[in-house]
């Protein structure tokens, strides 16, 4: 990662964007402000942005920006202004952010989820996994190049968190891996050892890997334990 991450701060108020530039570029980050969706598709093609924070408006088109930002790859980003309750940020990461964040912004929380979210986009906890490529029930995931590719031989996009909980249940083979720690993974280690979160993860992944809900084959729940890959991992 460089050593001055760019950040594009998305908000509809003038006032709250400069507050909050003025507040991160203090602590050494490039800042670029976008107030809404045109303007942030310019700053996206104009240059390399590594994260986004992102004050969903008050209407209908907080899912629309939030699909520009996955067509944008695996840039990750995190929506400000979240209810303070499980259903709201469950709401969010539905939409596919790596964080959700409430308001009145707390600046040291600020700071330590953009930085934990940064850290894992880089995918710095799977140093262990550098070089294997892993293939499970027709599918094939290439930790070095990211890339997951189904039966067909087709690249199927992932997102930060979801890549990072794939990874994990395959590089334990098929062995358990506690809920916990998947729970680590997708949020930092400030997540609550309740945090749905994580059930948002898998049921992504069930879909993007098409492993029903109901009778899953691919991921499997261990209730009481973690999740665990239920078809022959191989590595090579």
């Amino acid at each position: 990662m460089a050593s001055n991450p760019h950040i594009l701060i998305v908000d509809e108020n003038r006032e709250s964007r400069a507050s909050l530039a003025t507040q991160l570029e203090h602590h050494g980050y490039r800042i670029t402000t976008a107030a809404g969706g045109a303007a942030m598709q310019r700053a996206l093609e104009r240059a390399r942005i590594d994260l986004v924070l992102i004050d969903l408006p008050g209407d209908h088109s907080g899912a629309r920006l939030c699909g520009m930002l996955r067509a944008a790859g695996d840039l990750p980003f995190i929506i400000l202004g979240c209810r303070d309750d499980a259903v709201d940020r469950i709401v969010g990461l539905e939409m596919g952010a790596d964080d959700c964040l409430s308001k009145p912004l707390h600046p040291r929380e600020l700071l330590a989820r953009l930085r934990n979210v940064l850290r894992r986009s880089q995918g710095g906890g799977h140093a262990s996994t550098r070089g294997r490529v892993f293939r499970f029930g027709g599918w094939r995931l290439d930790v070095v190049a990211r890339e997951l590719r189904d039966p067909r031989g087709d690249a199927v996009p992932l997102r930060n968190a979801e890549y990072r909980v794939l990874s994990s249940l395959l590089t334990q083979g098929n062995r358990v891996v506690a809920r916990s720690k998947l729970i680590e993974l997708a949020r930092g280690r400030d997540a609550r050892p309740f945090d749905r979160s994580i059930d948002v993860r898998i049921s992504r992944l069930r879909q993007v890997l098409g492993d029903d809900a109901r009778v899953p084959r691919i991921i499997k729940t261990v209730h009481g334990e973690g999740y665990v890959i239920g078809v022959l991992v191989e590595r090579s």
